[in-house]
């Protein structure tokens, strides 16, 4: 069966973007940027492959689907680029017009029932890049966390899960530090 994976960047003080959806406050590294290539690079938007030196024919390692919010996919929007075009891509909306975004599918029905129809489907596991909203109403359904702790404070703005209050315990399986002091910490569902 496959597992829905929350692959995301927080601040020190919990947040995954600006309260503009700003995530470029996040301090990168070389060795990290590299590390992201080799082990993640469908996370890596077809837009930045070329100029951070991966290939846009680089094959997926862990993932063939991402989910993303509305403000998630916003940048994207913004800048008119396809995000993810070797990824499925699905973007929860109850405002986007699908006949607009033919590029991904437009969902405005429930996250979860979708999230449970994708994991018996085959394939790779399923990437949840955000935001703080569709992970909160998807707090049941994420077997892994990827967490990308980055040594800043944001302050403000989106945070991880927003939601209801729903204590949900995870175990630690592995941790990397970076040059910066950034970390990736792996969780699982306890």
């Amino acid at each position: 069966m496959r597992k829905l994976v929350y692959y995301v960047a927080v601040s020190l003080d919990g947040y995954i973007a600006g309260p503009q959806g700003e995530f470029d406050f996040f301090p990168m590294c070389a060795d990290m940027m590299a590390w992201i290539g080799e082990h993640y690079p469908e996370s890596v938007p077809a837009h930045v492959r070329e100029p951070l030196g991966l290939p846009l024919d680089t094959p997926n390692k862990q993932w063939d689907t991402v989910l993303m919010g509305r403000g998630t996919y916003e940048p994207a929007l913004a800048q008119g680029v396809d995000p993810y075009p070797h990824l499925k891509q699905y973007v929860f909306s109850t405002t986007l017009a699908p006949a607009d975004h033919p590029r991904v599918e437009v969902v405005n029905s429930d996250p979860v029932a979708l999230v449970r129809e994708l994991k018996r489907q085959e394939g790779m596991d399923i990437w949840l890049c955000g935001g703080g909203k569709l992970a909160g109403s998807l707090l049941g359904e994420i077997d892994r966390l990827i967490v990308k702790s980055y040594p800043v404070i944001a302050g403000g703005g989106v945070p991880a899960f927003a939601g209801n209050f729903q204590p949900t315990r995870f175990t630690v399986t592995e941790r990397r530090q970076f040059d910066t002091g950034a970390q990736v910490s792996w969780f699982d569902r306890a």
